[in-house]
This record gives C-alpha cells, sequence and structure tokens, in this order.
C-alpha cells in the first residue's frame, strides 16, 4: 500500500467510537476540521484528503458557515485528492451525489443503522396524535380549568397506516405496530408486491394508500424524485381527520400546504420531525397548531443508535480503504473512474462491483 488513506471530519464524529476505531486502523488517518478555522485552513485540508465525512446541514447553520463546507458542487471541485464522501445518517441531500459521480468519487450513507430509533418515534408520535397526549400536556400546563372530554382520543387498534417508503424502517415500524393489528399499506415504487408482503405490508399506489389510511408515515431520502412529493393534492386525498407524520427530510412536503390541511380541519394533526430549514424558528406557522407534535429532527437521536451509526461509519469506512465494496453505496456508476484513482493512488485495485 502507498499510503495512509487520510480522511476529514468536521468538529466531530457522532459518538466518539467511531475516532476511536478508527485511530486504531492500520489504514487510515482522521484529520479533524475545526469550522472555527480560516477557510485557507480548511481549504488546504480538504484538498489533501482521500475521505470526508459529510457536515451536517445543520451543523453548517449553527456554525455560521452556510453553505460553504457542505459537500455541493463547488466544494468537491476544491478536492484533487477526494475518493469518498459518506454522510452520517440515511440522508444523504447533503452531498451532491452527481458531482461526485463526475469526479469518480463514491457516496455512500449510513442507512439502516437508525431504524429503531426512527421507527419508534413514529410510532410515538401516532401515540401522542391519536391519544391527543401532546394536546393535553400543553392545556394542563397553561389553563386551571379543563374538561377531560376535550382530550378523548382514539385507540390504535385496527386503524390502517400507509407507509410511504417501506424500507429499513419503514419495515420495522410495520414490525412494531403488529400488537395493534393495524392493516399495513406500503408504497414503494423500488419494491414489488411479494417483496412488501415480506416486509409486512401490502403494496398499493400512492392514491390507494391516502385514501385509506388513518397515519401516513413518510420516510426515504431527499432527492430529485422526492422533492416535494407531498403538496396540496396529496393532502387533499388523504382521509379526513388523518395525520401525516414525516421523519423523512425537509424539502419533501410543502410546509404551507400542510398548515392548509391542517387550519381547513381536514387532517387530524400531524407529527414533524423535518423541516426545510432547520432549526425552524419557534414562530413557524407548523407550530402554532396545537394538534402537530413536532421534534427537531431528532428521531435518529438515541444514545443506542447514535453509537451504532458511529460503528457502522467507521466500518464502512475501512472497507473502503481495505479495497472493498462498501455495503451502503449510493452511486455505482462512479466506480470505475474511482476504481483507477484508488489504483493510481494506493497502488492496488479495490474489488470489482456486482
Amino acid at each position: 500500500m502507498a499510503g495512509r488513506a487520510c480522511i476529514a471530519y468536521f468538529d466531530g464524529w457522532v459518538h466518539p467510537i467511531a475516532g476511536e476505531m478508527l485511530q486504531h486502523s492500520a489504514r487510515i488517518e482522521t484529520v479533524r476540521i475545526d469550522l472555527g478555522e480560516s477557510s485557507e485552513a480548511i481549504t488546504a485540508i480538504i484538498a489533501r484528503v482521500h475521505g470526508m465525512q459529510a457536515l451536517f446541514r445543520t451543523a453548517a447553520t449553527r456554525s455560521g458557515t452556510g453553505e460553504r463546507w457542505l459537500a455541493n458542487s463547488n466544494l468537491i471541485a476544491q478536492c484533487d485528492s477526494l475518493l469518498a464522501v459518506c454522510s452520517a445518517g440515511a440522508g444523504y441531500d447533503v452531498i451532491d451525489v452527481d458531482a461526485c459521480t463526475a469526479r469518480g468519487i463514491i457516496v455512500c450513507n449510513q442507512s439502516g443503522a437508525g431504524r429503531e430509533a426512527v421507527a419508534e418515534h413514529v410510532l410515538g408520535f401516532m401515540l401522542a396524535l391519536s391519544k391527543k397526549i401532546s394536546l393535553a400536556d400543553r392545556v394542563i400546563r397553561r389553563s386551571d380549568g379543563w374538561d377531560r372530554a376535550a382530550f378523548t382520543g382514539n385507540d390504535l387498534l385496527g386503524k390502517t397506516l400507509g407507509i410511504v417508503g417501506f424500507g429499513q424502517i419503514g419495515m420495522r415500524l410495520a414490525e412494531l405496530c403488529a400488537p395493534f393489528k393495524l392493516t399495513i399499506l406500503a408504497y414503494d415504487p423500488y419494491l414489488s408486491a411479494a417483496e412488501c408482503r415480506v416486509r409486512g405490508g401490502e403494496k398499493v399506489e400512492l392514491e390507494t394508500l391516502l385514501a385509506r389510511s388513518d397515519f401516513v408515515s413518510l420516510n426515504g431520502p431527499l432527492t430529485r424524485t422526492t422533492a416535494g412529493m407531498f403538496g396540496a393534492a396529496e393532502f387533499a386525498a388523504m382521509k379526513p381527520g388523518a395525520f401525516f407524520i414525516t421523519t423523512a427530510r425537509g424539502g419533501m412536503h410543502d410546509e404551507a400546504a400542510l398548515a392548509g390541511a391542517l387550519a381547513s380541519g381536514h387532517l387530524g394533526g400531524a407529527g414533524i420531525d423535518v423541516f426545510a430549514d432547520e432549526p425552524p424558528r419557534s414562530s413557524h406557522p407548523l407550530l402554532a397548531f396545537d394538534n402537530v407534535v413536532a421534534t427537531p429532527h431528532s428521531a435518529g437521536i438515541t444514545a443506542e443508535t447514535t453509537r451504532d451509526i458511529a460503528i457502522s461509519t467507521a466500518e464502512q469506512w475501512e472497507t473502503i480503504f481495505a479495497g472493498r465494496v462498501p455495503p451502503r453505496l449510493i452511486n455505482p456508476a462512479a466506480w470505475p473512474a474511482y476504481s483507477t484513482r484508488f489504483e493510481r493512488t494506493f497502488g492496488f485495485a479495490p474489488q470489482p462491483i456486482h
């Protein structure tokens, strides 16, 4: 091997165990990028690294650096030695996949590592909304006079759950809902009816799912295909009184259209973990509704899951620079050019992709 691979990460790992694992790697050295450093210092680092752990959009906003250090086409153009970019979660919308593919850079995510936390969060939203738990909590905190009949909710037992995006999270959600004997409808254009049945759901078209479901759970990454997939028409097509839940990505649903469907009384409520701009301001229109339960993109943040994600992150980096095909490769089209660049850098060719 011609040398060790250098991986850059911004500020910190989601859990220290990733750094601890990579610290003992014979193949990899890591370098931490402090967002408080000068632009010149950061640029010098990213120009020489072989791998990059992508910066969270919320971290970029919080640091005041804006979009500058996100893995977009402008940043990718400055990374002459870069071979791989990985996101810290299932989502990879902070990475310009097309720009990476064009330059022979592979992109990976951590799909599956956070499925338990997110699926449980969706179930929590379902219970909080149907039982009016959040509404009751708000009212009794701000009022001395209340009538418990105002908080009459509904049981989950026997209801219908529509899961849009029947991947790892959707499949686990279906399993968690088994004791409630819910009917599970699934919309996922990448799965066959047989595959949906194995995962515990009935494959249907989106129109059917919206019309029949008491709860609609939106899952999956933000891409050109999924951007804006839930707008006024989709909310209008939902069953009257149904609940909309999203733990996917902001930008996949039209926030103004959702607010309109809630204001009209057509929807019974919403559970929202993601927003188009994060963190959302306290004055965000959706936060004014008592039948909205909101969390700050924290569905996948549990003590267990952050550790699991960090472990899968470190293991995937080890896999990449051992010359093997990473398990969560997003852009296999980049592999031929990536292989050539990898061999030129390290003196041996990575495995062929099948």
